[in-house]
């Protein structure tokens, strides 16, 4: 056992919204888990303390931890359906360069853990997902690889050969590349238990198909299987645009949710990105299964996808967390400022007067629920959500430190509830420290596992000599495959 660390704060929120301020107290970590919160008197606070706000860490519940953001290699903001082929335009880096330098900037953006639902950039998975592994150790987040699992419809959603008809050879030749290299599920879920491997306290495998639309119903069945016998999770995108919707019910006329919950894929192990789509008789489905949904704010007003129904998850009971999806709305991984734009947009769908969500249950989403997407710690025997209860004995001591100060220097004394101050105000700028499982991760707001800012040196360093390397009529092939994929989705 260590001898363990000791950490002050003049403000300590266990549950933000839901319980006032604890005040001045002293919190005693052990082997990475809390031992004891113990209430102090503000002359026992160290300097260096006062003027600390320390509340629950927040979980990213769906990522794809890219390392270069999509705006810089010219993947602009539009629908899905386009938007996704123009990430064959991001520069080959190297992967463990790559995942670091999306992890350094998730945890100085707030973020301790981290659904990450990987794209491959190479024909070898298992060695991409090894640098993964060994980058969330370094820089001490808690990841769940999300290893991706993908056998229908690798281009469009449904039948290709037309597309391929439509474009530049240039492009035809990547696409073509594209659909010959779906393999075998049994080869796929033997990656997962290859990828297992590389599992350690901060890193755990979970099964990735990418979405309903891209898994034939044999892979549907047999990754429900694998889950019940395994116990891994599965995280997948579900009804993230109204195309996916449209292609699902001409698919599953029955109903496509009905065709999951009936090979055994709803559980509580399932959780699911975006949701956007989803019908009323669907999000009660769901919720009885104990599935949960990655709610994705920014990503959705960027990519046109739409609203998730967060009022109608409230009322059935459905578990939510919230995700980045690498677009942050300002594309700087700024998870506290996210966690605003969620409650902001959500608070209530009708603009009503009446908040259906209010500031515990925002909390409880983004720190607490959306946490048993990534930590095992997190698993609920039931399906009301996580059972992780932060601040207390025993549990995993992830916390986050904020300049109440620099939050609050305009404050009248006793005008606002400081937690409703906090969320309404926080950003990445404010972050003191990040701790992850009794380790400080972030301090004074940077990175402290690795040298980010060398690393961000380094990657678009790589990234440039990669994309000289390229074709350089790339911007016309895009424009010429966008032009195809809207000229396929009408005519379907």
């Amino acid at each position: 056992m260590d001898a363990g660390n000791v950490f002050s704060t003049e403000f300590l929120f266990k549950a933000p919204g839901d319980a006032p301020d604890a005040g001045p107290s002293r919190l005693h970590v052990v082997d990475g888990c809390f031992v004891d919160c113990t209430p102090i008197t503000t002359d026992d606070l160290a300097d260096e303390s006062r003027g600390l706000a320390t509340l629950p860490a927040i979980v990213d519940a769906h990522d794809h931890g890219r390392g270069l953001r999509t705006l810089a290699f010219g993947t602009m903001d539009e629908p899905l359906e386009s938007w996704i082929l123009d990430l064959m335009n991001e520069p080959v880096v190297p992967p463990y360069l790559r995942a670091a330098v999306a992890f350094g900037r998730m945890v100085e953006g707030g973020i301790a853990a981290a659904n990450h639902c990987h794209n491959t950039q190479t024909a070898d998975l298992i060695a991409e997902a090894e640098e993964v592994s060994r980058a969330a150790r370094d820089v001490g987040i808690r990841v769940a690889f999300a290893a991706p699992i993908l056998d229908r419809n690798p281009v469009v959603y449904g039948d290709h050969h037309g597309l391929l008809h439509d474009v530049p050879e240039a492009i035809k030749v990547a696409l073509q590349r594209r659909i010959d290299g779906v393999v075998d599920i049994e080869q796929q879920l033997e990656a997962v238990d290859a990828i297992a491997e590389f599992e350690h306290d901060l890193f755990e495998v979970q099964y990735g198909p990418r979405g309903l639309q891209w898994m034939t119903d044999q892979t549907m069945e047999t990754i429900a299987e694998a889950s019940a016998k395994t116990g891994r999770r599965i995280h997948m995108h579900l009804f993230e645009t109204q195309r996916q919707r449209i292609w699902a019910d001409r698919t599953y006329p029955s109903g496509p949710i009905k065709r999951m919950d009936a090979t055994g894929f709803l559980s509580p192990r399932l959780t699911v990105a975006h949701g956007i789509w989803l019908n009323d008789d669907e999000i009660s489905l769901m919720a009885e299964r104990g599935v949960t949904v990655s709610v994705n704010p920014s990503s959705n007003l960027r990519l046109r996808s739409g609203m998730a129904r967060v009022d109608r998850f409230i009322e059935e009971g459905l578990c939510f967390g919230v995700g980045l999806d690498s677009m942050a709305f300002d594309d700087d991984e700024d998870m506290l400022r996210e966690f605003r734009l969620f409650w902001r947009l959500h608070r209530d769908r009708h603009a009503g007067m009446n908040e259906r969500l209010d500031l515990g249950r925002a909390y409880r989403a983004a720190a607490i629920d959306g946490r048993r997407t990534v930590v095992r710690d997190g698993d609920a025997s039931d399906k009301n959500g996580s059972t992780y209860a932060p601040f207390t004995p025993r549990s995993a001591a992830d916390f986050m430190q904020l300049d109440w100060r620099a939050i609050a220097h305009d404050m009248m004394p006793g005008a606002i509830e400081p937690a409703y101050l906090i969320a309404g105000r926080m950003t990445k700028r404010h972050l003191r420290r990040l701790v992850v499982a009794g380790r400080s991760v972030v301090v004074d707001g940077r990175c402290t596992g690795i040298d980010l800012p060398a690393a961000e040196a380094e990657i678009l360093e790589r990234a440039l000599q990669d994309w000289k390397q390229g074709p350089s009529d790339r911007r016309a092939d895009r424009d010429a495959l966008k032009q195809a994929i809207k000229r396929y989705y009408e005519a379907v």
